[in-house]
């Protein structure tokens, strides 16, 4: 991978992180359009995920304030429980992190995988927008749990995970806002985790990815993810998912077809 393609592969992943369209499988695509290999080294893919976490930090960070500040009140409230909420959350995908991530990582040489992925985000993302059933504005403790599990499906390269959480708060009947905010902040410790073990780890200073790609891949993604959790959390109150499921259907049946 040279300079360039590390800039434009991290404009790929800041773009579509927030957008629930499945970044992952936009990386694998990308990947493939740029000749640029990449199933058996996923330090990339952890560095660009890294620097759109890093800007829902900057994007939340009066939210992950207050959070922070009733957290050391040393008292449970409000902030306390949605703290709580969000360790349950990241429950199911600490266990495919820990049992299944060799697994996981061999799925990310497959563009067939992407593609049938691609269609299930786009079946998920439909049917959480036809349904009609009330919505509240609270997440209670099980729907973080299947939100959570939602999340950890969505390691899968295809399967959008933006595009899952939400749909799967939504279907659970949590209110647009609500789940868009908790599908944000629900990523930050389990991405940023990762990244640290990758360093203190060894698999950047062993990685095939050069350091001045992989830095500027970070960059391009950092600055792209501010733009694009901005403009995401805008779409959520107002835009039909349909037309995200439509892309992610068209996308998806064009790499089944030239994968």
């Amino acid at each position: 991978m040279n300079w360039w393609q590390g800039i434009l592969l991290g404009l790929v992943q800041g773009l579509t992180e927030f957008l629930p369209v499945s970044s992952s499988g936009h990386l694998a695509i990308g990947r493939e359009l740029l000749g640029v290999g990449g199933g058996e080294d996923l330090v990339f893919e952890v560095a660009v995920h890294a620097a759109t976490v890093l800007a829902t930090i900057v994007v939340f960070r009066r939210q992950i304030g207050e959070l922070l500040r009733g957290l050391f009140r040393f008292r449970y409230n409000t902030e306390t429980d949605y703290i709580l909420k969000i360790c349950v959350s990241m429950i199911p995908v600490l266990i495919v992190g820990v049992f299944f991530k060799d697994k996981v990582e061999g799925l990310f040489g497959s563009l067939t995988v992407v593609g049938v992925a691609l269609l299930v985000t786009a079946l998920l993302l439909f049917l959480s927008d036809i349904a009609s059933w009330p919505r509240g504005e609270k997440i209670s403790f099980w729907q973080a749990l299947v939100i959570g599990v939602g999340q950890a499906l969505a390691v899968i390269p295809g399967l959008s995970r933006s595009g899952t959480t939400i749909s799967t708060g939504l279907l659970c009947g949590v209110r647009r806002e609500s789940v868009a905010q908790f599908s944000f902040l629900m990523v930050l410790v389990p991405i940023l985790g990762e990244a640290f073990l990758d360093v203190v780890g060894g698999d950047v200073a062993a990685s095939s990815v050069g350091l001045v790609p992989l830095a500027l891949g970070f960059a391009a993604a950092f600055l792209a993810g501010l733009f694009a959790c901005r403009v995401m959390i805008a779409l959520v109150k107002k835009a039909k998912l349909r037309w995200f499921a439509l892309y992610c259907a068209l996308v998806g049946l064009a790499v089944l077809l030239f994968a």
